[in-house]
């Protein structure tokens, strides 16, 4: 009599690349850890954890998804965000200063955060949900987006007005960390202003 040995059980939900690709519809790249493709569905605006707190309480809702990793938070915001946001930075003037705010667009990478309602955190120090995408409604149509871009709805956050703050807590997570830890090495350039 020969025993046969049963192929390995898949999970029933298929993991966490399974629920982005098939609840959200969003690309993976396979892990560990799984990827999320930036550029195709949604854009990331990548910040200092201390500044997206303070974007966080500015803005309250109107931000979108938003992911932790380490000392990193990253804010969802409509598909070709990254490519407007030196421009954007430029026409709020903040264009010259020094921030420690990127954008995540086409062919860039986000570490997926465990699906939301996940048993444990995944592991220590990875990415994690503070506000969660919701399966079953469009979630690009609420993503920060410019109001005169074709993908901007009309309710859907400014992504002028997220700039603006995260711009603003930005810098001045950088004056604290200035003053606390001294002069930091690279000085800041001068602050144009508008002609009136």
């Amino acid at each position: 009599m020969a025993f046969t040995v049963p192929l390995p059980r898949t999970p029933l939900d298929g993991g966490p690349a399974w629920w982005y690709e098939h609840e959200l519809g969003w690309a993976t790249v396979a892990g560990p850890p799984v990827q999320l493709v930036t550029g195709l569905r949604f854009d990331v605006l990548d910040l200092p954890a201390p500044a997206g707190r303070g974007v966080l309480r500015r803005l309250g809702p109107a931000t979108g998804p938003v992911a932790l990793l380490g000392s990193r938070m990253r804010l969802l915001v409509a598909a070709g965000s990254a490519e407007e946001l030196p421009g954007l930075l430029d026409w709020l003037e903040w264009g010259g200063i020094a921030l420690d705010l990127a954008a995540l667009g086409a062919d860039g990478r986000m570490t997926a955060p465990l699906p939301p309602g996940r048993g444990g955190s995944g592991t220590p120090g990875g990415a994690v949900w503070l506000r969660a995408p919701a399966p079953g409604r469009e979630i690009e149509s609420s993503l920060p987006a410019l109001r005169s871009a074709p993908w901007g709805d009309a309710g859907a956050p400014c992504l002028a007005r997220l700039v603006a703050a995260a711009a603003a807590e930005c810098h001045r997570v950088r004056l604290l960390s200035a003053r606390t830890l001294g002069p930091a090495p690279q000085q800041l350039s001068p602050q144009r202003f508008a002609s009136s």
